[in-house]
């Protein structure tokens, strides 16, 4: 590959874990390109629902997959030309991204594209199968963690903060169930990749993690 060169950091774990905004603070600290990988499910989970497309469609699903008219700009998500950075952050639309996450021809579909965002000066690559399966050459690779009690609270102030209603008793439900549907799934389980640092953020805050992951960075 002639970009394989450009240094990759990976920021693999579960939902609510933290790693969009430990991964958007490295990217930022180092002043590298950012891959919300994750994302690219949620943007394919919409164009579904909007098409009327079977979530368990995977040939219908993987052809919009493909065809994905997806542009990030700063903190903007475009679809199309329409920014839909917080549509996608519902919880509909994120348990529907992680059905389709679990269909072979999706993952397939996204691989190429996931490729594409390794550019020039660097990448950090957030999501679950970074280190894993997407770049499993990367520089440094990282698992973020954190209890599922942690994670359901963070998703609590995270869903009031932008005004949308949340039950706390829901959303542990919720995590339970996505961290069993994505650690089981035959293609691309959620796990660390070979020789990760696995950090578990429980106890941290974003500033402490950013730090740690910048640490390690700078000690390869």
């Amino acid at each position: 590959m002639p970009n394989s060169h450009i240094p990759v950091i990976t920021i693999d774990g579960p939902t609510a874990s933290g790693k969009g905004t430990v991964a958007a603070r490295v990217a930022d600290r180092l002043g590298y390109h950012l891959l919300d990988s994750g994302a690219l499910y949620r943007l394919t989970a919409l164009s579904a629902m909007r098409a009327g497309v079977d979530l368990g469609d995977e040939h219908g699903v993987a052809n919009l997959a493909a065809q994905l008219p997806v542009r990030f700009s700063g903190d903007g998500i475009f679809l199309d030309g329409e920014e839909v950075g917080a549509l996608i952050r519902a919880e509909e639309v994120g348990n529907n991204a992680s059905k389709i996450a679990a269909l072979p021809g999706v993952r397939q579909a996204l691989y190429a594209l996931q490729l594409g965002f390794r550019t020039a000066p660097g990448l950090v690559a957030d999501g679950r199968d970074m280190g894993t399966v997407i770049f499993p050459n990367a520089r440094l690779k990282v698992f973020l963690t954190a209890s599922v009690e942690a994670r359901a609270e963070r998703r609590y102030k995270q869903l009031i903060g932008k005004g949308f209603s949340a039950n706390m008793d829901d959303l542990l439900a919720d995590l339970q169930a996505r961290d069993a549907r994505d650690t089981g799934r035959s293609v691309a389980p959620l796990v660390p990749a070979e020789g990760a640092y696995v950090l578990d953020t429980s106890e941290m805050t974003v500033d402490e993690a950013v730090e740690q992951v910048l640490h390690w960075n700078a000690l390869l």
